[in-house]
């Protein structure tokens, strides 16, 4: 039984493969998107407004070309706020159950909640920012992006 247990541990865990197209959507699956390319990058969010949107450490958001990213089912309902440096930002959720799933296209790009992806395995931030307001537990990996606040466009 142990050699089992070993050789299975030899096997590549394949996880960690994103597969195109990815698709997701909301708890009640009123709303869905399908993204057609690779994210430009994974990212967490340490910001105060973050933590307490997702009553969590953090947020994580995939940042996706706006020409790869596509919305359907029901209209998603735009909810704003004013960020810490002072632009409104504009979450998009569903309005039956009040999911967040994305932001509005800014600069060509979109921001989308990572954690309403059909497949979640292949997630690994490497770009953390607001770190400044992160919980002393957090720690991040070497070679990864650290920003104490928002990072420079």
């Amino acid at each position: 039984m142990g050699s089992a247990v070993f050789a299975a541990s030899l096997v590549p865990d394949r996880r960690d493969i994103m597969r195109m197209p990815q698709t997701g959507g909301c708890l009640c699956g009123k709303v869905r998107y399908t993204i057609t390319e690779e994210p430009q990058s994974v990212y967490t969010c340490h910001c105060t407004a973050c933590q307490r949107l997702t009553s969590s450490a953090f947020s994580i958001g995939l940042v996706v070309a706006e020409t790869a990213f596509r919305l359907s089912g029901v209209e998603p309902k735009p909810l704003q706020r004013v960020a810490d440096s002072g632009r409104v930002n504009t979450r998009l959720v569903c309005p039956e159950c009040g999911s967040w799933i994305c932001g509005l296209p800014r600069d060509g790009l979109v921001r989308v909640r990572a954690g309403s992806l059909d497949d979640t395995s292949w997630l690994r931030p490497t770009r953390h920012i607001w770190t400044r307001n992160k919980q002393p537990w957090i720690t991040f990996a070497a070679g990864d992006e650290v920003f104490e606040a928002q990072p420079p466009a």
